[in-house]
């Protein structure tokens, strides 16, 4: 694994389709349709993204030439975007708390279960891949258990967030505001989780060039810096969307800095990011319709 210069961040630079007018009636109506109805449209809505998204389409084909081990078809491709698109509506309904319309599978819930119990907080690297709205369900089935999210400050977004659920944006932490780091520490030190999707960073953020799915990748070392600084032990969580209701929940632990006292801090990062990056490469084969990384990931 190697040093790497940033590049251009692509997917802050897109801008999203659709004014927050939009956004909020796409939201009202998934809510008045309800999740069966509102399924049905995810149809046309694919259909029209996958022949008319260039950029997009062209990344989930060379994304997912890696991950099937062959070349992708026109359904393999649709399959990708539907499964997208069925993950954001889904958010919808895990916002407003309408959690038992899924079926969840959990494995690793002992974790959460250890840290309640310590008191002991965490940082939850996710990735973009599946839902990482499902752990907000998690959060709510376990009641004892704080769950916040670090993520990047955007007004669409919290406007979708007021939408559904106004109660749910005090759960979120501003990425790259001023006492950030610190809110983070404070909720940390209560025994909190804090959530962070570690495959993207802002522009200017160190990366480091990790193989993945057989090729190099650049991966920011942001997170794993901000672990050794907190001196917080850090647990992968991936929300796989397998179809239908279903979704199944994997929390693995992944690397306490604590313990690598004898270790310079740049090997401990380098170590820690490589075997994050391998976690995400099993998931990928695992599920791999579920990576939602639509611009061009590998340079």
């Amino acid at each position: 694994m190697r040093a790497a210069a940033p590049p251009r961040q692509e997917w802050i630079e897109r801008r999203e389709r659709g004014a927050t007018i939009a956004i909020r009636f796409m939201v009202w109506l998934a809510l008045r349709l309800g999740r069966g109805p509102a399924r049905l449209l995810l149809y046309p809505i694919c259909a029209y993204y996958l022949l008319f998204s260039t950029a997009a389409r062209k990344a989930s084909r060379a994304y997912l030439a890696r991950a099937l081990d062959r070349p992708p078809s026109f359904l393999d491709l649709y399959r990708h975007y539907h499964t997208f698109g069925s993950c954001v509506l889904d958010r919808v309904f895990l916002l407003d708390d309408q959690i038992d319309r899924f079926d969840l599978h959990i494995e690793g819930e002992e974790v959460l279960i250890d840290a309640v119990r310590q008191q002991q907080g965490y940082l939850l690297f996710g990735a973009h891949l599946g839902s990482f709205e499902v752990l907000r369900a998690v959060g709510r089935r376990q009641r004892a258990l704080k769950v916040s999210v670090l993520m990047y400050e955007d007004r669409k977004i919290n406007a979708v967030l007021n939408a559904i659920n106004p109660a749910l944006t005090q759960e979120i932490i501003s990425l790259g505001r001023p006492g950030s780091m610190m809110e983070i520490g404070r909720r940390l030190g209560e025994g909190g989780f804090v959530g962070v999707l570690a495959d993207r960073s802002l522009n200017g953020d160190d990366q480091t060039t990790v193989p993945f799915l057989g090729t190099p990748a650049s991966f920011p070392l942001g997170p794993f810096r901000m672990a050794v600084l907190l001196k917080a032990p850090v647990v992968l969580m991936v929300g796989l969307y397998r179809g239908g209701r279903r979704y199944d929940i994997h929390f693995e632990p992944l690397w306490d800095p604590r313990e690598g006292s004898g270790a310079a801090t740049a090997e401990l990062i380098a170590d820690a990011a490589t075997r994050y990056v391998a976690r995400l490469e099993h998931y990928c084969r695992s599920a791999p319709y579920n990576w939602f990384n639509f611009y061009e990931f590998w340079r």
